[in-house]
Formats: C-alpha cells, sequence, structure tokens
C-alpha cells in the first residue's frame, strides 16, 4: 500500500509540475510577446499583402491563451479588410496604397470584392500602386486596378487564361481493389465522377468550360477597363504568354515600368513629398481600423457560414447545424436586429444539416427580412441553405447552384479476396445492410437510391417555393450543374450580383431601417481546457504542417481522401477539389 501511495503521489506531483509549467510558459510568452499598440504614422502608405490564408470571417479567439499559444493562426478576414481600405479613404496620414504581395490566397470572388473596394478607394483622390517581383494571375487580375504597375527587371507576368484540373480513380480503384460504391442523382454531379470514370464526361466538361469563360470573361472586363487594353487583345497576350518577361509584359502594356524595389519606394517617396512609412494591412486592422465604428441601435446581422457542411456542431472552418443554428436563432430573438443576412462561402455537403439550417432560417424570415450574401462558393447544400431568402445576392465570381444529391461509400471487397480476407455478417432481420468487405447488394441500393431521389426531391421543391419558380424549370438547371453567380442571375437563382456590403444595404431597405450597425454573427469560443491540446512549442495546425511537408499535387490527394472520412448520409454537395488557376 505504501508503494502505491507514493505512486500515485509520484503520478500526481509529475502532472501538478506540469500545469505548473505551462502556466509560467504562458505569463513569460505573454510578459515577452505582449502587443504593442499599433500607432498609425503621418505620411504613412498602406500595403496589402494577401498571401496569408482569406477567410470570409475570422473572428478572434475567445481565449486568454489564444494569442500567446497562436492558436488564432495566420489568417486575414474579407471583412476586416474591405473595412480597413474604407477606413483609410478617410484617414489623413494615410497616403495611398501599395498593393506588394507574392500570391494573392484569397478566392477569385473575394479577390474580387478586394478590388472593386481599391477601385472605390482611387475615388478618394488618392493612390493605389502595385510592385511586386513576379505576378501570378490572381494577383495581376487584383493589382490591375492600380493608377500605376510596377515589376522587377527579371519578373514575368502569369497571365495565360484560366483553367482546373481534377483527379480520377477508376484505374487505382480496379488495380488496388478499394473503390467507392456511389448512388446519384444529377447527370452534371461531378463530385462522384471520379470514382466512375477513367475520364471527363462531356457534361462535366461542359460546365467546367462554361463557368471558366464566365469568370475569365468578368476579370478580363475589370482588367480591360482599367488598363486600356482591348479584351481582344487581352486574349491575345493570354494565348501567346506575352508577359513572360518583364519588357514583354511593358511592351503589351501589362504593367507600366520596369524597376528594381527600392528605385519603386523612391517612386512612392517623390508621390507623397515624404519618406514613406510603411503599415501593413494587419497592423492597420490592429490599430483599430478593421470595423466601421458606430454607435446605432439597430443592427443588421450578419451570420457567416463558411466551410463545408457537416452534420453536428460545427466550428470557424466547418459549418455544422449546432452553431449557426444558436446565431440564426440568437439574432432572431434580438429586438434590436432588423434584419438578417447569411454569407455563405461553402461547397456544401450533408444533406440534412442542411435541411436543419433551412428550416432554422425559414422561421428567422417569418419575423425579419433575409437576404443572402454568396462568397466564392455557394454551392449545393451552400445553395440549399440559401434558396429560401427573400434576397439573393451574388459575386459576379461566385460558383453556385449544383442542385444535385449523391451517397457515396468505401467498398474494399476486392481487395479483400486478394489477401484473403472473408467477412461473414449475422443480422436479426433481413433489412438493407452494407458491409465494406462485400459488395453492395441490390437491396441496399434500391433503399439508398430512394433516399437520394426523395432529398433529390426535397432540394428542388425548396428551391422552386423560394425562388418562386415551377419544379420543373429547377430540375432543367438542376441536375448539380454548377453556374457562375452572373450565369444564376440569367436563370433566376440569384436576385442581384454585388458585395457583402451591397446585400447588408438591401437587408436595410426590407427592414426600413437608415441608420445602422452591423452585428457578425457566429461567436467561436475555445474553453480553457480544449488550450492544452496544443503544444507550447508547436503552434502550427496538423494541416499547415502537411501543407509544408507535402507538394500540391501530394496534398490534394490527402486533402480529397481526408474529407471522404467524413461524409456521413447523403450529400449534397459539389466536387471535392475544383481549383481554379
Amino acid at each position: 500500500m505504501k508503494f502505491l501511495r507514493n505512486l500515485l503521489a509520484s503520478i500526481l506531483g509529475f502532472f501538478i509540475a506540469l500545469f505548473l509549467l505551462f502556466i509560467f510558459f504562458v505569463l513569460v510568452a505573454s510578459l515577452v510577446s505582449s502587443p504593442e499598440e499599433v500607432v498609425v504614422k503621418s505620411n504613412s502608405v498602406l500595403e496589402l499583402d494577401l498571401t496569408s490564408s482569406v477567410k470570409d470571417y475570422a473572428p478572434k479567439e475567445d481565449n486568454p491563451f489564444a494569442e500567446v499559444l497562436e492558436l488564432t493562426g495566420n489568417k486575414l478576414a474579407l471583412n476586416e479588410i474591405i473595412a480597413a481600405i474604407e477606413n483609410a479613404k478617410y484617414d489623413n496620414k494615410i497616403k495611398g496604397i501599395s498593393i506588394k504581395t507574392s500570391f494573392v490566397n484569397a478566392g477569385v470572388a473575394q479577390t474580387q470584392a478586394i478590388r472593386n473596394k481599391l477601385e472605390e478607394f482611387k475615388e478618394s483622390g488618392k493612390f493605389v500602386y502595385a510592385y511586386n517581383d513576379f505576378y501570378e494571375q490572381k494577383n495581376y487580375y487584383l493589382s490591375s486596378v492600380a493608377d500605376s504597375i510596377f515589376v522587377n527587371p527579371v519578373g514575368v507576368i502569369d497571365f495565360r487564361g484560366l483553367s482546373t484540373e481534377i483527379l480520377y480513380y477508376k484505374d487505382f480503384e480496379d488495380k488496388y481493389g478499394v473503390k467507392m460504391e456511389v448512388i446519384r442523382h444529377g447527370k452534371y454531379k461531378s463530385a462522384v465522377e471520379p470514382y466512375l470514370a477513367n475520364e471527363m464526361s462531356e457534361a462535366n466538361r461542359e460546365q467546367i468550360t462554361s463557368f471558366l469563360k464566365s469568370i475569365w470573361s468578368e476579370m478580363t472586363d475589370d482588367i480591360s477597363r482599367n488598363r486600356k487594353i482591348s479584351i481582344e487583345q487581352l486574349n491575345v497576350i493570354a494565348d501567346e504568354s506575352k508577359g513572360r518577361n518583364a519588357e514583354l509584359a511593358k511592351e503589351n502594356r501589362l504593367v507600366d515600368e520596369v524597376v528594381y524595389e527600392d528605385e519603386y519606394n523612391d517612386k512612392l517617396e517623390t508621390l507623397i513629398d515624404a519618406k514613406p512609412n510603411f503599415i501593413s494591412i494587419q497592423e492597420y486592422i490592429k490599430s483599430g481600423k478593421g470595423r466601421i465604428k458606430s454607435t446605432a441601435k439597430d443592427k443588421i446581422a450578419v451570420i457567416y457560414a463558411q466551410g463545408q457542411i457537416l452534420y453536428g456542431e460545427g466550428n470557424e472552418d466547418i459549418i455544422g447545424q449546432g452553431l449557426i443554428n444558436k446565431a440564426i436563432r440568437k439574432a432572431r430573438k434580438d429586438n434590436d436586429v432588423k434584419a438578417i443576412v447569411l454569407r455563405v462561402n461553402s461547397p456544401g455537403g450533408s444533406a440534412l444539416a442542411s435541411e436543419l439550417i433551412w428550416r432554422e432560417l425559414e422561421l428567422a424570415k417569418k419575423e425579419k427580412p433575409l437576404v443572402v450574401s454568396m462568397g466564392n462558393l455557394a454551392a449545393s447544400g451552400g445553395y440549399y441553405i440559401a434558396c429560401n431568402a427573400d434576397k439573393i445576392v451574388a459575386e459576379p465570381t461566385t460558383i453556385t447552384g449544383s442542385i444535385g444529391v449523391f451517397g457515396m461509400l468505401p467498398n474494399v471487397n476486392t481487395l479483400a479476396d486478394k489477401i484473403g480476407i472473408n467477412a461473414e455478417q449475422v443480422s436479426t432481420n433481413s433489412s438493407a445492410n452494407y458491409s465494406i468487405f462485400e459488395p453492395m447488394d441490390k437491396k441496399f441500393y434500391e433503399v439508398t437510391k430512394e433516399g437520394v431521389e426523395q432529398i433529390y426531391t426535397t432540394f428542388v421543391s425548396r428551391v422552386a417555393t423560394g425562388r418562386n419558380m415551377k419544379y420543373e424549370a429547377v430540375d432543367a438547371i438542376a441536375q448539380g450543374r454548377v453556374w457562375t453567380g452572373k450565369e444564376a442571375l440569367t436563370n433566376g437563382l440569384v436576385d442581384a450580383l454585388g458585395s457583402l456590403d451591397d446585400a447588408v444595404k438591401l437587408a436595410a431597405v426590407l427592414a426600413e431601417v437608415d441608420v445602422y450597425r452591423v452585428r457578425n454573427y457566429p461567436n467561436y469560443k475555445r474553453d480553457f481546457k480544449e488550450a492544452f491540446k496544443f503544444a507550447p512549442f508547436a503552434n502550427s495546425s496538423k494541416k499547415e504542417l502537411l501543407k509544408e511537408v507535402l507538394n500540391t499535387e501530394e496534398y490534394k490527394v490527402y486533402s480529397t481522401i481526408n474529407e471522404l472520412k467524413n461524409l456521413k448520409g447523403i450529400q449534397a454537395r459539389m466536387p471535392y477539389i475544383l481549383e481554379v488557376k
């Protein structure tokens, strides 16, 4: 007994010491890294660097250890970027904006929203300049709004048109005996196509070509207007890679001057007639300029739904009915909230979770105006939760639609036979069962197919009612077909093209309020106990570490497989990986 007491005392002492060490580390780190107050100096130039990941909404952690342990990650919030640019218009200490970013880590719709805000900023009479050693395509699209564009003498402009790539796994499945059993509705439901074929179907190629052309048209229209280059000439430049070196880029008017960075800084100094004090967009946001201050009593609630839709609570990167529905109820019951704007940035996901969110929005809509703002994506389940709004506002480059559903289950029957594994089942009843070690039987297929068809019918009916269209009319543009915001305006899936700010203004009009402030939802809280899940010296997430270790193609495969693990039940979602390059 004495031995056990000593052992328990030692174990208890170890954990107490570990706890005290953790607290000591937090205190020391807090003292060492206590943030200094950001002061905006006179003759400041706001530097716009979008290399960090841009999310629609990235609230600060409600956790005293979050900043010390770097739980917040290296993220930028679109709503804060837009507010910062708006504040910079009237800030006498900000003389202009310098776009200086190697990459734009944002979606096309987010990039367009920032670009439009910069165009609006120029109306104040302040300058917007851009400099970089090289410009990838999205970066050039953003930078083309500038009064003048500069590039390094050995730099390039990667201007070549849009493309995307989808990986197909049918040969892999046949070779290794691991496959996905798929049951779907929608001839365009390309989320499951890579598991059924070795090459792209004509229907899928048709829809991808259509929305790529629509996005490219929007981008070239904007570039043409600012750079005074015809759309026809821009396509020739893209076809012949006429931005492949700095001098050729200047010759074709993609840039204004070819200079080194120090020469660019000299030009800024001449422009403002003083040595510029550079302040990053992150620091400017920290100074308090990342929000529009207002003392108005009336509020417009903006509820952010970002990420894939999974059944459950959800978090900042995953839409779950738990957090979202709490936010909707909170906004509905707040008498000061006069209207609700749902900001959707999602490829869809769980049909069940989508239906539960749809129902909560339906209840809220009976009491207050409901407007949807679409970001980069509002497809499949993302459109499901949007379709019953009073008004839907999409960015022209939003990818939406994809009204279709599917069920998908892994199966290793062939592999099991190859390596000598036999699975035997025992059941009390003859209901339809499924085992990954056995081929899918007809009874299970029929039951699941019935579920898929039922949910598709419900989905189309929800859209028909919400959009005041006939079922047949919705079905004709559904079938899993993906559309851009511009195309969706034509076929009736959205009401207007515009930004989140436009959607908020529309909500205010519907609510008949002139003076208001915006209240963002939901609140993401990390409790004290969860702080211990993060090692003090390991501040990168598993996702970030894998991105560093794996190359781009390897990470794509990992990401696809990892998402498969989280798919439960019938899905209303678009393809897993659809990156517009």
